[in-house]
């Protein structure tokens, strides 16, 4: 019995530290250029010494106003998307604790009775009688031990699948944080584009009781009235819809935060939103490669790696162990005597000679590994475009603020003017009716490219992989 305890004790050294099929992985070389794009309509890119990259800084430390993290909070807090995200990162992680689990015997207790009848043309004695049996068995039923690394294949393919899962649910959380913060910022834009329509109305109103008053005296046509009343019937139309769009931006903020935002919270309008933080931009392989959608597909490529070692050990021998010592009597009563202790020793060897579908197995798991290997290329392809993308707003929104500011003081001016003269009589209405609209479109203009710049920190923020 002690040689047999030797051999099991042997059998577990080596299936726990034996050999692995898998092949070596080397991280593939990025898909990409090892600079950031440059041109006119990029900046130069930030790299300075005391400048923390997207993923260094702490999303509490970019979004510097204290609103909006008391916001990102909530959501990180009640978001369901996230919850849900959350869940299969736990879920992941029982699965691959089962896969693990695989290396290790299954030790189970097992006790037994039976009482039988033997008839008496069956029986021993000639005569017929009750056979009883009763056992108390400790053992290990079927243990494959893993000598060729089939099963620490599997184990590793489910830890790099639960490792892709957490980095999924980074990925959820840098989206997150960053679809609240689009979302507050959307918020505040469309509710100072409200107050504008508020302004132009009231502005109207005003000019269409004037003209009203002249056209009663004779100093106005009522060509002219009606003009004036098509400007306050269009101011009406656009309160109207910006009412609608604040609500609307407020519900889908209340559905990324998973609960009514306070009111007290909410922006007022876009200048009251605090500068966000400035970031490096770094290198390519510098930053890309710790994005956690990218760590995800790699670790998703890893799985497949490991999964090609377990196919490759399908084509050797499988070890499996049975055993078990315990006790057994005729009596209940005798389980525990002496003489009662029994033990059994079973191993057993399959050795594949010939199954189809082990090559098959094996060319499905080569090509998976492609497949990982382009999907991983993909996703460091696409967020270099991302970046780039982001880059050239950075580099070229300025110039356009500046040209509309330039273009929303020239158009009032234009307006004031226009209006002067027509109040003079020394040109016609549709002057000052298209020096409103004018106006109108160079202000609305103004917000929008506010808050394109404003979001396009918040994108390049989440594009270089915002940190926790």
């Amino acid at each position: 019995m002690h040689r047999y305890l030797l051999i099991l004790l042997m059998g577990i050294a080596l299936g726990l530290g034996g050999c692995t099929l898998a092949p070596k992985y080397t991280r593939p070389a990025a898909p990409v250029p090892a600079d950031w794009p440059k041109g006119a309509a990029y900046q130069e890119t930030k790299t300075a010494t005391g400048i923390p990259t997207a993923s260094d800084l702490k999303w509490q430390e970019f979004f510097t106003d204290e609103k909006l993290q008391k916001i990102i909070a909530a959501a990180l807090k009640n978001n369901r998307d996230l919850r849900l995200a959350a869940l299969n990162v736990e879920r992941a992680r029982a699965l691959y604790g089962i896969q693990r689990a695989e290396l290790l015997p299954a030790v189970n207790a097992v006790g037994s009775g039976s009482r039988q009848r033997v008839p008496a043309d069956l029986s021993t004695t000639g005569s017929a009688m009750t056979a009883e049996q009763y056992s108390v068995n400790l053992g290990i039923s079927s243990w494959e031990i893993d000598f060729f690394g089939r099963i620490r294949g599997l184990k590793d393919r489910m830890l790099e699948e639960y490792l892709a899962t957490e980095q999924a649910g980074r990925s959820a959380r840098i989206l997150l944080v960053s679809a609240v913060a689009n979302a507050y910022l959307a918020l505040a834009a469309d509710r100072e584009n409200f107050k504008l329509a508020e302004s132009t109305l009231e502005t109207q109103q005003a000019a269409y009781h004037l003209i009203r008053r002249r056209c009663d005296v004779g100093l106005a046509s009522e060509l002219d009235l009606n003009r004036a009343q098509s400007q306050v019937d269009a101011a009406r139309g656009d309160v109207a819809r910006y009412k609608q769009q604040t609500a609307q931006d407020e519900n889908a903020l209340n559905l990324l935060v998973g609960s009514p935002a306070p009111d007290e919270l909410l922006p007022a309008e876009l200048g009251s939103a605090t500068p966000l933080r400035e970031i490096s931009t770094g290198t390519p392989s510098g930053i890309l490669l710790r994005r956690p959608d990218i760590l995800a597909a790699e670790h998703r490529l890893k799985a497949s790696n490991a999964n090609i070692g377990a196919a490759r050990a399908a084509f050797f021998p499988r070890i499996a162990l049975t055993t078990n010592i315990g006790t057994a009597s005729s009596e209940l009563s005798g389980l525990f005597k002496s003489g009662s202790y029994t033990w059994s020793f079973a191993p057993q060897i399959v050795m594949p000679i010939f199954d189809a579908r082990t090559w098959s197995a094996y060319d499905a798991t080569k090509v998976e590994r492609e497949i990982a290997l382009a999907q991983y290329e993909k996703a460091i392809q696409t967020a270099f475009r991302e970046v780039a993308d982001a880059l050239a707003v950075r580099g070229t929104v300025d110039q356009q603020l500046s040209a509309q500011q330039s273009l929303v003081k020239a158009v009032a001016e234009t307006y004031r003017l226009s209006n002067a003269r027509y109040m003079k009589g020394m040109d016609s209405y549709l002057g000052v009716l298209d020096a409103q609209r004018s106006l109108n479109a160079a202000q609305q203009g103004l917000i929008v490219l506010r808050l394109i710049r404003l979001s396009n920190l918040v994108t390049l923020y989440k594009v270089l992989g915002g940190g926790q």
